[in-house]
């Protein structure tokens, strides 16, 4: 078992687990989660979410960002300049639109998450943008 530093379970799910869980997502969680695709912009659920907590992957649970690393980034997806653990986010080269930019997925399910891009506030400089379909929000307490 792969364990991160925060203490979660990182071992890969299998192709089987993977598909029950994704029984019960909706068209548009599918296209974006097993698709890479991309919701619209200033539509997702979670953009003006100023409740403290953490954002959980929707396929497998792992927590992926804290709401302490949020910010409004005026690009009209929610957008962090940290992940909750560094080992919470898998990064891929894409070219798929003819420029170059990286994809964020989710380590333990595969889930495409959104991009990182370098232009991002301090301390990390990073804005990593993220569809509100792949996440669930958890409230602290």
């Amino acid at each position: 078992m792969s364990v991160s530093a925060t203490g979660y379970d990182l071992t890969p799910l299998t192709k089987a687990q993977i598909d029950e869980r994704a029984a019960d997502l909706t068209p548009e969680e599918r296209q974006v989660l097993l698709d890479h695709g991309t919701e619209h912009p200033f539509c997702g659920t979670l953009l003006d979410n100023k409740k403290s907590g953490a954002y959980h992957c929707r396929l497998c649970d792992l927590p992926l960002f804290s709401s302490d690393s949020k910010f409004d980034s005026g690009t009209g997806w929610p957008s962090f300049f940290q992940p909750y653990d560094p080992e919470h986010i898998r990064y891929l080269e894409d070219t798929s639109l003819g420029m170059a930019r990286t994809e964020i997925r989710c380590p333990r399910c595969d889930s495409h998450l959104g991009h990182v891009f370098p232009d991002g506030p301090p301390p990390t400089g990073q804005r990593y943008c993220l569809n509100s379909v792949a996440m669930v929000f958890k409230e602290n307490g």
